[in-house]
């Protein structure tokens, strides 16, 4: 009988999603930002980061501007521990050297690997069927082919009836901001959790990274709703921050704020990683449009009225 597979996970979405495909026994060691499902978090923490705890977003994007202008990456890698525990599969990303983990920062310890060296897969999905596609390419490294069309087909028919279909031209408005300072509109799988849940998009677009953009580009489409969701906060540490924001005369004056119909949801736990949990980060969207006082339980600790 063979060995059962050993995994390790530097990056929390592809924790989750090897836990979708029965895989969370296999997991063997994760980054320091992978917390979700719970049982992951008595795993050896292979990664850790330079920005220090605490920083406000403009402080954070000061101080990545900082690091990479010195050549440097914004994580650091335990070589020795990530080599002894003798993973079979590494999961890791390409697509935001400032999200997460890159090959490139694992570089020292595959140099190094004595043996057979681990399979490295790099997810990088820009849209909705590129996160499908890395529950796939995750299932084929690890013969869990049949378990993840099985979370796929559960994954699209979620969001297919998550939301009554408004009629063209009447559904709300909904600016997702995945960055407060600088200012940043969220993209990539974004716009369309925000059409299944019923609204439409603003200054953004399925499948277009997330960029920066200018306050008079919001108040120019002054939004029915507004959603901050920086990349990596946890909600206590969004609340000041977009509350603060919004005080200020230009924002205030927003429909969307006079109208109490500005929000903060959870980007570190739903709407920044891109897999299984994809779906309840439409169902909280959905939320918002609807009766964001009557919210499911389960939805609760992800959104507060801002």
């Amino acid at each position: 009988m063979s060995a059962p597979l050993r995994i390790v996970s530097l990056l929390p979405s592809a924790t989750e999603i090897a836990a979708a495909l029965g895989l969370a026994d296999n997991l063997v060691g994760r980054s320091h930002e992978c917390d979700f499902p719970p049982s992951v978090t008595g795993l050896p923490v292979c990664t850790s980061t330079k920005l220090e705890k605490g920083l406000t977003s403009r402080a954070i994007e000061d101080r990545v501007k900082d690091i990479v202008t010195k050549g440097l990456s914004v994580y650091d890698v335990d070589a020795p521990l990530l080599r002894s525990l003798r993973p079979d599969v590494i999961l890791t990303q390409s697509q935001c050297a400032v999200c997460a983990v890159t090959p490139a920062d694992l570089e020292e310890a595959l140099a190094e690997w004595v043996g057979t060296p681990p399979q490295l897969i790099s997810l990088a999905p820009d849209d909705l069927a590129d996160v499908m596609g890395d529950f796939r390419r995750v299932a084929a490294a690890t013969g869990r082919e049949a378990e993840a069309e099985a979370a796929i087909a559960r994954m699209a028919e979620a969001l297919d009836s998550l939301a009554v279909r408004p009629q063209p031209g009447t559904a709300p408005t909904l600016l997702a901001v995945e960055w407060i300072e600088p200012l940043m509109v969220a993209g990539n799988w974004v716009p369309e959790l925000v059409t299944a849940a019923g609204a439409h998009p603003v200054l953004a677009a399925s499948g277009v990274h997330s960029h920066w953009i200018e306050f008079d580009a919001v108040a120019a489409a002054d939004p029915d709703i507004i959603a901050f969701m920086p990349c990596g906060y946890q909600l206590a540490q969004t609340l000041p921050e977009a509350r603060a924001l919004l005080a200020q005369a230009p924002w205030r004056d927003l429909r969307a704020v006079r109208e109490g119909r500005a929000f903060a949801v959870d980007g570190h736990h739903l709407f920044n990683r891109p897999g299984p949990r994809l779906v309840e980060s439409a169902e909280v969207l959905a939320c918002l449009m609807r009766a964001p006082e009557a919210v499911p339980a389960r939805l609760a600790p992800f959104l507060v009225r801002l």
